[in-house]
């Protein structure tokens, strides 16, 4: 059995995408799905989706992963989740479209499926994660790929084990922006940084999950990355219970 985790990052994810094309190939939506032409698309299009393995037109490819009203999401997504994935990995969804982008995996089903797309679906996205906190430049930023993972498995703790385990220069990189983008929103709303589909409860539970993690686990990476001060005390705040916070000292620190 080939261990995917012990591949070069790059190589990883090539193979990640081979093995998403070979299982999903020759898959479509059903004979009878169907779409409103006014607000999706036309029937020549809709036709596309019954036929295995023809590349769509970008546009249509967005529309098509876009929609949730297909009357089996899950045969509409397998259908295109070989070009939806290269698209992901290329930077070809825009930054804005991410979190849905997420969603509409989660909307394919994969962990309900036959146990070798489970495994497909579930190497792409760490042969990605992995690849993404390696590249000091990649496509999509960090932030915006464990946004779209945790939303695509309802999940963090395997994207933060990672992230956690990945101790070095460019993965700290990451941590620092991710950081500088989350800290308010995690700080001062309490609520996740990116937008979710989870009920109330989830959501909480994976906001208090990410601010605990950042609390124990970025101060020592950002301090060697030169973070300044005002940053470290927001990440310590982090830790704290919410009632904590408004008495810690640097919390006038804070504009909301």
């Amino acid at each position: 059995m080939i261990d995917f985790g012990r591949m070069p990052v790059q190589r990883r994810l090539d193979a990640a995408l081979e093995r998403l094309d070979a299982t999903f190939r020759g898959m479509t939506a059903r004979p009878d799905e169907h779409n409103c032409e006014c607000h999706w698309g036309s029937a020549e299009e809709l036709a596309l989706l019954k036929v295995p393995d023809v590349e769509l037109d970008p546009d249509l490819l967005r529309r098509t992963w876009q929609a949730s009203d297909w009357a089996d999401s899950p045969s509409v997504i397998r259908r295109i989740l070989p070009q939806f994935a290269a698209a992901l990995v290329g930077g070809l969804v825009d930054d804005f479209d991410i979190e849905e982008a997420g969603r509409a995996i989660a909307r394919g089903r994969w962990e309900q499926g036959p146990a070798e797309e489970a495994a497909a679906v579930q190497e792409f996205l760490h042969a990605w994660w992995a690849h993404t906190l390696a590249d000091p430049g990649p496509a999509v930023p960090v932030y915006l790929v464990l946004a779209l993972c945790a939303e695509a498995t309802a999940t963090l703790a395997p994207w933060l084990g990672t992230w956690e385990a990945a101790a070095h220069t460019v993965a700290d990189q990451h941590l620092m922006e991710a950081v500088t983008q989350w800290e308010y929103d995690l700080r001062g709303e309490d609520q996740l940084p990116w937008t979710s589909w989870r009920d109330e409860d989830e959501e909480a539970a994976m906001r208090t999950e990410l601010a605990v993690w950042l609390a124990r686990h970025a101060p020592a990476r950002l301090r060697a990355h030169g973070a300044s001060e005002e940053l470290l005390h927001h990440v310590r705040l982090l830790g704290l219970a919410e009632a904590d916070r408004w008495d810690d000292p640097h919390w006038n620190d804070c504009t909301y």
